[in-house]
C-alpha cells in the first residue's frame, strides 16, 4: 500500500477522526500516529483541521491544537458560525471542508500519497480530483460501527481503504495514560 519513496501528506478532518475514534473506543496518541506515517515513506505535511468557538474563555481543544502545532501538524482553524434555527435552537456550524479540499489541491504537485483521515461522502469528489493528478489516495475511517463511519461512495473512490480500527494498537494512546486520571476524578466524587 505505501511504498518507502513516497512523499505523503495526511489530511485530518479533527472532528472526523475524533468522532470515529471515540466510536471505537480509543483515543488517538497524534505523536505515534505521526511516527507510524513517517516509517512508511517520506512524511511532507501533516495536517489537522477543525472550527474552534472564539468567544469561549477556554476549550478543551485548545491544548490538542497547541500541541499539534509544536509538533509538526500544521493546524488549520477557523471559528464557528452560530446561528438560530427554524424552531428557534441556537446552533453551531463548522465545516473545514473546504479549506482541506484546498490545501490538497495546493501541495497535489509535490506528493505521491494523500492519506485522508475523514468518512465524510463530501471528499469523493477531491479524491477523484487527486487521482486525476496521479496521485494515490488512502482514507482512513471505520466500519466497524453501525452505520460505518465511512460513506460507501468515497471507501469506493479510495485507491486503499484503511479502518481506523487496524491501526488502534499503533496510534492509540497508552490505555496506561489514563488510569490516574480517573481514579483522581473518582476520589474527587465521594466528597
Amino acid at each position: 500500500m505505501f511504498d518507502p519513496r513516497e512523499k505523503i501528506a495526511l489530511f485530518i478532518d479533527g472532528a472526523n477522526l475524533y468522532s470515529t475514534a471515540k466510536a471505537i473506543g480509543f483515543d488517538i496518541d497524534y505523536k505515534r500516529l505521526l511516527k507510524e506515517f513517517q516509517s512508511t515513506g517520506y512524511l511532507l505535511r501533516a495536517y489537522y483541521y477543525t472550527a474552534l468557538i472564539e468567544d469561549q474563555e477556554y476549550s478543551s481543544i485548545r491544548p490538542l491544537i497547541d500541541w499539534l502545532d509544536y509538533n509538526g501538524y500544521k493546524v488549520v482553524t477557523k471559528p464557528v458560525k452560530e446561528f438560530v434555527d427554524s424552531s428557534g435552537r441556537r446552533k453551531v456550524k463548522g465545516n473545514m471542508d473546504i479549506e482541506l479540499a484546498v490545501d490538497a489541491m495546493e501541495i497535489v504537485d509535490h506528493v505521491d500519497h494523500v492519506v485522508l483521515f475523514s468518512g465524510d461522502g463530501d471528499f469523493r469528489s477531491l479524491v477523484e480530483a487527486l487521482q486525476r493528478r496521479g496521485r494515490k489516495v488512502s482514507v482512513v475511517s471505520t466500519l466497524q460501527t453501525q452505520p460505518p463511519m465511512i460513506a460507501d461512495d468515497l471507501r469506493r473512490q479510495a485507491d486503499h481503504f484503511i479502518d481506523l480500527a487496524s491501526l488502534s494498537n499503533k496510534i492509540g494512546r497508552d490505555p496506561s495514560e489514563r488510569p490516574a486520571r480517573a481514579a483522581e476524578r473518582f476520589e474527587d466524587d465521594e466528597y
